[in-house]
C-alpha cells in the first residue's frame, strides 16, 4: 500500500491532466471528465500499467482520405465559411489534429466523377514518353475544372493552408487501361507484364512496367508543382480485387519485384526520400510469412506494409510484421456502414484498428472516406449505406461527426506525431473480445497519453498507473464500447 507521500508524488509529475470519456452509442462524444483522484489500491478495478520504459514503434498521425466522393462534398455541398471551418476543426494541430491523408492516384471508388487515370488513351494506342499525361484540367475548384482539380485539388490545398505537415499516401486503383492486360479500368487485370512500349529494350524506357513506374514519378512531380507534397505511394490498392470498379490485380511478389526494379529506382532518380508500400490490401491475403515472398533485396527498396480491415483473420499480421520489423506499417482502409451497430463500429475502429494493430506495430491511420452524404453518395456504382468519418448532408452542408471521427481525434489531440508507443497492460486478445484494451504513447516533450477501450457491452472500471508512480493509481469508468482517454503533460494541454 502506498503512502500519502507516494500519492503526492505522482500527483505532482504531471502539471496537467485531460481526460475524455467516448461511449460506443456516442452518448458521450471525448466528453471532458474530472482527472480521477489517486489511491493507494486498484481494488476491484482492471488495472493498466503504463511503462514509457518499453518504447515500440514511432507514431506518424491519423486522418483519413480524401476520395473525390469525399472531396465533392466538402467542396460542392458546402460554402466557403462551413468548408473551412469544417476542415479546421479536423486538421487544425491545436484542434482535431488530423494528420494523415490518402488520396487516390487517379480515380477511385467512390468518385462523384466519371473514373479516369492522367493518360487516358484507347487500347492499342501507347504514350510512353507520358506526353499526355495530365492531372486535369482549370483552375482549382472551378466548376469547369476536371479530374483532380474538380475536387481532390483545391480540398488538400486547403487542408496543407490549414496544416503544412499533413502526410499525404497515394494509392493507384487502377493504370491507365492501355498499359493493362485487359484494356479497361475497372474488374481487375493486371499491368501489361514483359511487354514493351517505346523503342528498344531498355527497361525502365520501353518496358510497360518501366513506364509505369515513370507515371508514378510524373505524379509526384505535378503534385509537387501546384504545393501538394505527396509523402508516400503505394503500389495498389486491393491488389487482390476485381470489382466493377478501377482496379488492377498483382501478387504481393509482384508488387515487391515493381518497387525494387522499377519504382525505387525511379523515384530514386527526383523523389528518393519517397516512402513505398505494398500490399494495401485486407490481411485475409498475408496468408504465408512475407519474407518466404519478398527478397531481402527487395525488402530493401521497401519502406512498408499496409493493410486494411475488411477481412481477417488480423494476426495474419504478424506474416508481415515479424518478417521484416524494420518496414513502417500503416493501417490505409476501412470504413462503416449506415446501419452497422454501435458495438460493430467500435470493435472495428477502437478495438481492431485503434487498439490491436497499434500495440502491434501500426504508425499511421488513413479511414476510408472523410465524408460521404447521409445516404453514403456519392459513387459511380449507385451503392448506398457506406459511412464516411463524417457525414455531410449533401442539401446544406451540415456536418454529423460519426464514431470514426471521435476516434481520429483521439489521436489527433492527444498523441503527438513523433510519438512512440510504449508498452501497457492489455486484456484483450484481439482488441474486440475478452477485457479491457489499451494502447499508450510517450511524445518527445514527456507526455503520456493513453486509451483504454471496452469491448464489452457493460461499463468496466479501470485503474491506471505510470511506472515509477509505485502505487499510486486513478480509477475511471470506461463506458459499454467505448474508450476513456488519458492525456498528461508538464506543458499546456
Amino acid at each position: 500500500m502506498a503512502d500519502d507521500s507516494v500519492l503526492t508524488a505522482a500527483q505532482a509529475r504531471y502539471a496537467n491532466e485531460f481526460w475524455t470519456a467516448t461511449s460506443g452509442d456516442l452518448k458521450q462524444r471525448r466528453e471532458t471528465i474530472s482527472a480521477p483522484e489517486y489511491v493507494a489500491e486498484p481494488g476491484d478495478a482492471t488495472p493498466i500499467v503504463i511503462d514509457p520504459a518499453d518504447r515500440k514503434q514511432p507514431w506518424i498521425g491519423a486522418g483519413a482520405a480524401i476520395t473525390d466522393a469525399a472531396a465533392s462534398l466538402i467542396w460542392g455541398s458546402m460554402d466557403a465559411e462551413q468548408r473551412h471551418a469544417f476542415l479546421d476543426d479536423c486538421f487544425n494541430p491545436a484542434k482535431g489534429g488530423f494528420s494523415v491523408i490518402r488520396i487516390p492516384l487517379g480515380s477511385c471508388e467512390p468518385s462523384a466523377q466519371p473514373y479516369y487515370t492522367y493518360d487516358d488513351l484507347p487500347f492499342g494506342e501507347h504514350d510512353n514518353a507520358l506526353t499526355k499525361f495530365s492531372l486535369g484540367t482549370g483552375e482549382p475548384g472551378a466548376p469547369d475544372a476536371t479530374k483532380d482539380f474538380k475536387y481532390i485539388i483545391p480540398v488538400v490545398l486547403e487542408i496543407l493552408k490549414i496544416n503544412p505537415a499533413v502526410k499525404i499516401i497515394a494509392s493507384p486503383w487502377s493504370a491507365p487501361a492501355w498499359m493493362k492486360n485487359t484494356g479497361h479500368l475497372c474488374q481487375g487485370g493486371h499491368l501489361r507484364f514483359d511487354e514493351w512500349t517505346g523503342n528498344g529494350f531498355d527497361p525502365m524506357l520501353d518496358s510497360f512496367e518501366g513506364c509505369y513506374a515513370r507515371y508514378f514519378v510524373k505524379y509526384v512531380e505535378e503534385m509537387a508543382k501546384i504545393g501538394i507534397p505527396i509523402w508516400g505511394v503505394t503500389v495498389q490498392n486491393e491488389p487482390s480485387n476485381a470489382p466493377k470498379w478501377p482496379a488492377m490485380m498483382w501478387t504481393l511478389k509482384q508488387q515487391a519485384e515493381f518497387a525494387h526494379k522499377f519504382l525505387r529506382p525511379a523515384m530514386n532518380a527526383k523523389f528518393p526520400e519517397m516512402r513505398i508500400f505494398i500490399n494495401d490490401d485486407s490481411t485475409h491475403n498475408i496468408l504465408w510469412p512475407v519474407n518466404e515472398i519478398v527478397t531481402p533485396q527487395q525488402a530493401a527498396s521497401v519502406d512498408g506494409f499496409t493493410v486494411h480491415t475488411y477481412e481477417g483473420p488480423y494476426s495474419n499480421f504478424f506474416n508481415a510484421s515479424r518478417s521484416f520489423p524494420h518496414w513502417m506499417f500503416g493501417m490505409t482502409e476501412r470504413r462503416c456502414m449506415i446501419d452497422e451497430t454501435p458495438e460493430d463500429a467500435a470493435h472495428i475502429m477502437l478495438g481492431i484498428i485503434g487498439n490491436w494493430l497499434v500495440r502491434n506495430g501500426e504508425s499511421f491511420i488513413a479511414l476510408l472516406n472523410l465524408a460521404l452524404d447521409e445516404r453514403g453518395l456519392p459513387n459511380q456504382v449507385g451503392a448506398t449505406g457506406r459511412r464516411g468519418v463524417v457525414t455531410i448532408q449533401h442539401e446544406t452542408g451540415e456536418v454529423i461527426r460519426n464514431l470514426e471521427y471521435f476516434m481520429l481525434r483521439a489521436f489527433g489531440q492527444d498523441v503527438k506525431p513523433g510519438s512512440v508507443v510504449v508498452r501497457s497492460t492489455n486484456h484483450t486478445p484481439d482488441g474486440w473480445s475478452g477485457g479491457l484494451g489499451s494502447v499508450a504513447f510517450l511524445s518527445p516533450e514527456g507526455d503520456v497519453a493513453a486509451h483504454v477501450y471496452n469491448p464489452t457491452g457493460e461499463p468496466i472500471e479501470a485503474a491506471v498507473t505510470i511506472n515509477g508512480q509505485g502505487g499510486a493509481w486513478q480509477k475511471v469508468t470506461v463506458p459499454a464500447w467505448g474508450v476513456v482517454t488519458v492525456h498528461k503533460s508538464n506543458g499546456a494541454i
